[in-house]
């Protein structure tokens, strides 16, 4: 897969495409990283890739024409790409945009900088406009950086766990539930013994119900998207009682549950 990135500075791109799995993913071949500097293609010496809003308003809006001959000059180089504007004013980027991207064979991405960028370039040369949030940024790049991270993850081979991706948090809209490692306890804290059993079925069975209780707790808005099964149900329920269980203990003997909204695992931990 190919990712044509359009930016006034490129150089923010250096350490995070070197690193980790994108790093690796680069040096394997299954993705190429395409940096394109939208200020190479400005008219004038001094490169200038902005100017003032007509109608007046606040900051600099980056004019079209440096940003279209740069896209122009980048799809030359191979299938046309499917062009992303990244913008707040764009649809919320997720899971599910991530794995319809992953199975492209080209994306450019458009970094916009200032007030925004003239909305002729949305209009007419983009094929979509995303965005990572309600919030603002200085600039599209790290919202680039984000897309890019999240969708290479998803290509065939990228990760050494094929299963991995489809099995980890929004694969369905559900939260992925707590996870524990060495030591067994840390600071007076243990481990659920259901992990430690050996029965894997019933452990499956506890992460299902403490995956779809902290979904419950956390993100009502992912909750409200599940179609449970039964067995969904009844494993919520236990959850559900095993944190009443735990809060009524925890009150009395620390203080204010751990179960809330932002709570960490309700099962009984091995003293």
């Amino acid at each position: 897969m190919v990712f044509d990135i359009l930016t006034l500075f490129p150089g923010m791109f250096d350490s995070p495409l070197n690193e980790s799995i994108l790093g690796k993913a680069r040096q394997r071949g299954y993705v190429e990283v395409r940096i394109h500097n939208i200020r190479d293609y400005a008219f004038d010496k001094h490169q200038v890739t902005d100017d003032r809003p007509f109608g007046g308003g606040e900051g600099m809006v980056m004019k079209p024409e440096p940003i279209v001959r740069c896209l122009e000059a980048a799809a030359g180089e191979g299938p046309r790409p499917r062009v992303l504007l990244m913008s707040p004013q764009g649809r919320l980027f997720n899971q599910e945009l991530a794995w319809e991207l992953s199975r492209l064979p080209r994306v450019a991405l458009i970094c916009g900088r200032y007030e925004g960028v003239d909305e002729r370039v949305a209009a007419y040369h983009a094929d979509d406009e995303i965005s990572i949030g309600d919030y603002v940024l200085t600039g599209g790049e790290l919202a680039a950086m984000i897309v890019i991270d999240a969708v290479t993850r998803l290509i065939p081979g990228v990760l050494g766990n094929a299963a991995s991706a489809e099995s980890e948090s929004f694969a369905e809209p559900v939260l992925e539930g707590p996870q524990y490692t060495r030591p067994q306890e840390f600071e007076g804290h243990g481990v659920p013994e259901i992990l430690l059993s050996g029965h894997h079925e019933a452990i499956q069975q506890w992460r299902r119900g403490q995956a779809l209780l902290r979904t419950k707790k956390r993100r009502p808005d992912l909750f409200a998207r599940l179609d449970l099964s039964p067995l969904d149900r009844k494993l919520l329920r236990a959850a559900e009682e095993d944190c009443e269980k735990r809060s009524g203990r925890m009150e009395v003997a620390e203080g204010p549950s751990l179960c809330g909204p932002g709570a960490l695992p309700c099962s009984e931990p091995q003293r």
